[in-house]
C-alpha cells in the first residue's frame, strides 16, 4: 500500500489533510476512523472509497490543534497495537481451549 496527500489541502493549514492509500479499502478505513475519531483534538475524521473498481481510500483528518500527519501516524500506531493485542489474546485463548480439549479427551 502506498500513501500520498491530495493536492489543494495546503491552504487549510497543517491540521487538515486528505491522505490517499492505494490498495486499501473499508477494512483499514473503518478501523482507522474509529480510532482517530476518538482523539479529543480531532474535529473531523472520515473516509471515502471514490469508486468501487479502484482500490483507493481517501482518508480525511481535520484538527484544531495538531498536524494531521502526526494524528495519522498515531492512529496507525494505535491500530497496530490493537491488532497485536488481539493476536496475543486470541493465541492465548486458543492454547487454553486446546489444553482443555486434550484433558477432556
Amino acid at each position: 500500500s502506498r500513501l500520498f496527500q491530495l493536492a489543494g489541502d495546503e491552504k487549510n493549514g497543517e491540521g487538515s489533510r486528505t491522505f490517499v492509500f492505494s490498495n486499501e479499502g473499508h477494512t483499514l478505513g473503518n478501523a482507522l476512523k474509529t480510532i482517530i475519531a476518538r482523539y479529543p483534538e480531532v474535529d473531523f475524521c472520515g473516509y471515502t472509497i471514490p469508486h468501487p473498481t479502484e482500490q483507493m481510500l481517501h482518508f480525511r483528518i481535520q484538527s484544531h490543534r495538531d498536524r494531521a500527519i502526526d494524528i495519522l501516524k498515531r492512529g496507525l500506531e494505535d491500530l497496530e497495537g490493537l491488532c497485536d493485542h488481539t493476536i496475543v489474546t486470541f493465541e492465548k485463548e486458543m492454547s487454553n481451549f486446546n489444553a482443555v480439549k486434550v484433558e477432556n479427551t
